[in-house]
């Protein structure tokens, strides 16, 4: 799949000052997915999984006084196309390594958690919380991932670790508020 991929580039233009309309155009363009090749060049897999985010990037940029834009890249040879293709995949590998030590962060939290025997139902939302922005970060990444690359998978089996994890922890906060079930099916 990553040799077959179609390919933009973005050439963003905009004055240095205020600060605040580059910076917004940066993270969105982040967001989107997009990684630097150069000074004002962007690189983005083509396809309509970033068109929105894309779009929204340029918005940013012509409100800024700047301009924005997106043209398709066909790099004429492999070393072209490895630029591109690896310049990419290095940013989406830092990205699944970033949410698979945050993955790691949330089950030490709750190990912590439990280690201090603090089972509320404050703590469990708040790490239910957690979980969930854990789960939405996921998706972002994984939609971003075009290459299917195997972080996205060691990344995935980390994340169902840190929904069992939470699973056990709130058996556990059920347990200490409300006492074992009296039944085998463990119904409350």
């Amino acid at each position: 799949m990553a040799h077959n991929i179609a390919w933009v580039l973005i050439i963003v233009q905009i004055p240095s000052e205020p600060s605040r309309h580059r910076v917004a155009v940066w993270r969105q363009l982040r967001k989107a997915g997009a990684v630097p090749v150069s000074s004002g060049v962007w690189t983005l897999p083509a396809g309509p999984v970033f068109r929105a985010e894309l779009d929204r990037a340029g918005e940013l940029c012509r409100q800024g006084g700047g301009v924005f834009a997106v043209m398709d890249a066909a790099p004429r040879d492999a070393a072209s196309m490895a630029l591109l293709r690896d310049t990419f995949k290095a940013a989406r590998v830092d990205e699944w390594a970033e949410f698979t030590a945050d993955c790691g962060k949330f089950e030490d939290e709750i190990a912590r958690e439990i280690a201090k025997q603090k089972f509320t139902f404050a703590e469990l939302e708040e790490e239910e919380q957690s979980m969930d922005r854990l789960r939405r970060w996921f998706r972002d990444l994984k939609k971003r991932d075009v290459l299917d690359l195997p972080e996205a998978r060691d990344a995935d089996r980390h994340l169902r670790v840190c929904g069992t994890t939470l699973d056990g922890y709130a058996d556990l906060v059920y347990q200490a508020v409300h006492g074992p079930s009296p039944d085998a099916e463990g119904t409350l």
